[in-house]
């Protein structure tokens, strides 16, 4: 008789989650469910907040299933009237809401600063308080006086709540993991340090509008390096002004002379990244086209005009100035092959 109650309860439950587990599933509702919360607790916050219609069938149908007690706390976003089985599928399995943060390739500190404060809540003051912190650059690997160009441009994921050097953590991690073992053999044949490589990446990020001429751009930086040869890369000079991307005069050029990272002036690579680099712009780094080229000029379509001597340069830069003179002018410009 014993047996038959129990086996008649449970079939009864069945039922009832069978056919009373959910309608059909409607708007989105935020649910916390805090650190140590039981299973009823959790049941009166589905029911109060319209997830589910009833909280013991649900608590009793939790325990059959063996939910009960591997329902993972967190900020969750479940459907009004969602379907029992759907609802401890995510609790369980911890299926959090997340917020999106991406950055894009070539973006600086200062930028990547608002979409960290975004995420977290915070200020960008406080952001950028962290991001400058010694100790925790030296908890994250970073070989830089910064964590400039350390923070690997990507789309991540993060919960409600994420700290700010829980941000910065798992960008130095994608960095990190970008380090396979054959470009650590790479950079020994190049006989480079980390940094310098980055710093290297860096400025073909910033020169690059096209990723298949950045191989050829890398070789004309690690061309002009080889023979002791300025840089002059427009980039450096900009971050060393600070502002953005613009028209380069020469005035601006002089104007920071004695700027480290001014590489008109300055001898060899900057002290340090000056954006952070894609993955397509380190693997150029360290894989410069083998070619003799030693100048480049952008045209006004972002792509570049490759030259190995002075003469030809000034030729390119010539031609590029009269095609965006005839651009202003409303002209066509000339078909470039």
């Amino acid at each position: 008789m014993k047996t038959s109650c129990v086996r008649w309860a449970t079939a009864s439950i069945l039922l009832v989650c069978l056919v009373s587990c959910g309608g059909e599933p409607s708007g989105l509702i935020e649910v916390t469910v805090p650190s140590g919360s039981t299973l009823a607790e959790v049941a009166d916050t589905l029911v109060e907040r319209g997830v589910i219609g009833a909280r013991i069938p649900f608590k009793l149908y939790a325990r059959i299933r063996g939910d009960d007690r591997r329902i993972k706390s967190g900020r969750y976003e479940l459907r009004e009237a969602s379907r029992w089985r759907d609802v401890l599928v995510r609790l369980t399995r911890g299926q959090v809401m997340t917020i999106p943060m991406t950055v894009p390739e070539g973006f600086r500190l200062l930028q990547i600063a608002p979409r960290i404060a975004e995420v977290t809540g915070v200020t960008e003051d406080s952001v950028i308080s962290v991001i400058y912190n010694p100790d925790l650059l030296a908890r994250l690997g970073v070989p830089g006086p910064n964590a400039e160009g350390y923070l690997f441009p990507d789309t991540y994921r993060f919960a409600p709540g994420v700290s700010v050097g829980s941000v910065l953590e798992a960008m130095a991690n994608r960095y990190r993991s970008t380090w396979s073992e054959a470009r650590r053999a790479q950079l020994q044949e190049l006989n480079m340090t980390e940094k310098e490589l980055v710093t290297m990446a860096s400025i073909i990020q910033a020169e690059a509008r096209h990723i298949n001429e950045m191989p050829r751009i890398s070789s004309v930086y690690h061309n002009r390096l080889r023979e002791g040869w300025l840089l002059q890369a427009d980039p450096t000079v900009l971050y060393a002004l600070g502002g953005p991307r613009y028209p380069l005069l020469y005035a601006a050029i002089d104007s920071v002379t004695d700027h480290p990272y001014n590489t008109y002036s300055q001898p060899g690579l900057p002290p340090g990244p000056i954006c952070a680099p894609g993955d397509a712009a380190l693997a150029a780094a360290l894989n410069p086209a083998q070619e003799d080229f030693m100048y480049f000029v952008a045209r006004p379509d972002g792509r570049h005009v490759f030259t190995r001597t002075l003469a030809e340069h000034n030729r390119a830069k010539l031609e590029a100035q009269q095609e965006r003179d005839r651009i202003g002018s409303g002209k066509h410009p000339k078909p470039t092959p």
